[in-house]
């Protein structure tokens, strides 16, 4: 990439308004982190938190790579906030969620969004407890689907939130398969609570979204323009004439 070209990219991609845009996502990521939802099975004192609801917004609203980069920040700042332990269990707990948040993110680029589910079932199956509960895998089919409608129903709102939602859960089923002790029972007994949790993430997911469009639409559109991608399909009301 010549010179000119690479100072084009920053001027249109590092401007003060997206990084500062870029900054508030990356704080209301941070936050959203000390607010728990329910307990990890298999291990002790881990929780789903409502940064399940937010973060994959921030891949749409900022594009895959500022939001990813704003989550992942935002998850290394915790980190480091609660003193946890760099166990590769911890370290790997990291990577789920921004696989969410590219796949809310991303429109144009399809594949990845079908690949990463797609090795993720066979990562759990080759593990030897998962091969005897390969049917648990049948959940990360569900964004593999998604991504295969027609482009009307696979921009759905809550169809990508489901999607992103699932993407996430079927990297960390994988990652759970090879790095926490399971039994065939329990990974059986989490299939009605996987399914209820999921469902709230992608509603949490979407409710974020429309309330986000939502705010952001009734800004100043001197203030947003160039730096954050407003849908109006999903914008409560009308805005404000300025």
């Amino acid at each position: 990439m010549s010179s000119n070209k690479i100072e084009t990219f920053f001027r249109k991609n590092f401007t003060t308004k997206k990084l500062i845009f870029f900054s508030i996502f990356m704080v209301l990521s941070f936050f959203a982190q000390r607010v728990n939802f329910s307990a990890l099975v298999g291990a002790e004192n881990q929780f789903f938190t409502l940064f399940q609801f937010f973060a994959p917004v921030a891949g749409i609203f900022l594009g895959p790579v500022f939001g990813i980069s704003a989550v992942l920040l935002a998850e290394i700042a915790n980190f480091a906030l609660q003193a946890m332990p760099f166990t590769a269990l911890n370290m790997l707990r990291l990577i789920p969620i921004l696989f969410a948040t590219y796949y809310f993110g991303s429109r144009k680029e399809q594949r990845l969004s079908i690949v990463i589910p797609a090795l993720a079932i066979v990562a759990f199956v080759l593990q030897p407890v998962g091969r005897t509960a390969w049917f648990f895998t049948l959940f990360w089919t569900i964004p593999i689907i998604i991504r295969l409608l027609p482009q009307k129903y696979r921009e759905k709102a809550f169809l990508r939130s489901l999607g992103a939602t699932f993407s996430a859960h079927a990297v960390g089923g994988a990652i759970w398969a090879w790095t926490v002790p399971m039994t065939q029972a329990q990974w059986i007994g989490l299939i009605p609570v996987v399914a209820y949790e999921r469902l709230l993430f992608a509603s949490g997911i979407t409710v974020t979204y429309v309330a986000l469009n939502t705010l952001l639409a009734w800004l100043d559109t001197r203030l947003t323009q160039d730096a954050v991608a407003i849908d109006k399909n999903y914008v409560i009301g009308k805005k404000p004439s300025v």
